[in-house]
């Protein structure tokens, strides 16, 4: 018989544009817990497309995480606010390839920023695929989304690249 006694608990909403890499991203964290003491993580996450969500629980050192990962297609968007409630983190996944569409995800992340659930939530934002030649760097998302204007919210941008788990 086992005894999980859990010292924190934290709701976590994985967000972004459709193909950014949110469910690669999510599953880099299962995997790099599941393999912590593998010598090597060259492990490469296989997703299609998320319809709805996906959900894991993450636990390190007795704290759970309740991680969603939501998917980001233009028509499941508007649904994004039903996960919003007792969320503590928000993670922004941004496609550092789509320069097209990266003033979509500065819209959709202040539409998110301004709801009243989310009012004490942190922010990441994952600069994903980074790996990528001519993809935008940190400074340059960070600038077009004007994370500088952020003034409520405790906010970090990473570059990563989800395929490889860096970052």
């Amino acid at each position: 018989l086992t005894c999980h006694i859990f010292v924190s608990e934290h709701k976590v909403i994985i967000v972004g544009l459709d193909n950014a890499g949110k469910t690669t991203i999510l599953y880099q964290f299962v995997l790099e817990l599941l393999c912590s003491p593998c010598s090597s993580m060259n492990e490469v996450v296989h997703t299609s497309p998320t319809i709805g969500s996906n959900v894991e629980e993450i636990v390190v050192n007795n704290t759970r995480f309740l991680m969603w990962d939501i998917g980001g297609q233009e028509s499941l968007r508007s649904s994004w606010n039903t996960y919003y409630t007792n969320t503590e983190f928000v993670i922004v996944v941004v496609d550092s390839t789509d320069r097209e569409r990266i003033s979509v995800t500065k819209e959709e992340l202040y539409k998110m920023l301004a709801h009243e659930d989310l009012k004490k939530a942190g922010l990441l934002i994952f600069a994903n695929k980074q790996d990528v030649k001519e993809c935008m760097t940190v400074a340059e998302i960070s600038q077009f989304l004007k994370l500088t204007s952020i003034k409520d919210h405790q906010w970090h941008i990473q570059a990563c690249c989800a395929l490889t788990g860096e970052g």
